[in-house]
């Protein structure tokens, strides 16, 4: 999952450190997630969403594929499948 921390921090003027403390984890994550190497939890990704006053969607990117994550119409056209399916 990509985002947007980094530009986002870089934007704000803040240090990871800063950052960090704010939403109270560790620099070492911080850096972490703006590498790629970590992925938030909600929790986190909402802590962080606050602190620069936007919603989670708009820092975190999602890979539809990557995280499994089927849109509604994908969804909607596997429900109407598994109906027909019953009624057989």
């Amino acid at each position: 999952m990509k985002n947007k921390i980094q530009e986002l921090r870089k934007e704000w003027r803040i240090t990871q450190s800063e950052l960090a403390d704010a939403v109270e984890v560790t620099r070492q994550t911080i850096i972490s997630l703006e590498n790629g190497k970590y992925k938030a939890s909600l929790v986190l990704a909402h802590k962080i969403a606050q602190f620069f006053e936007m919603q989670i969607e708009d820092i975190f990117i999602f890979d539809r594929e990557e995280e499994n994550v089927c849109c509604s119409n994908q969804c909607g056209n596997l429900r109407r499948q598994t109906k027909s399916i019953e009624k057989s």
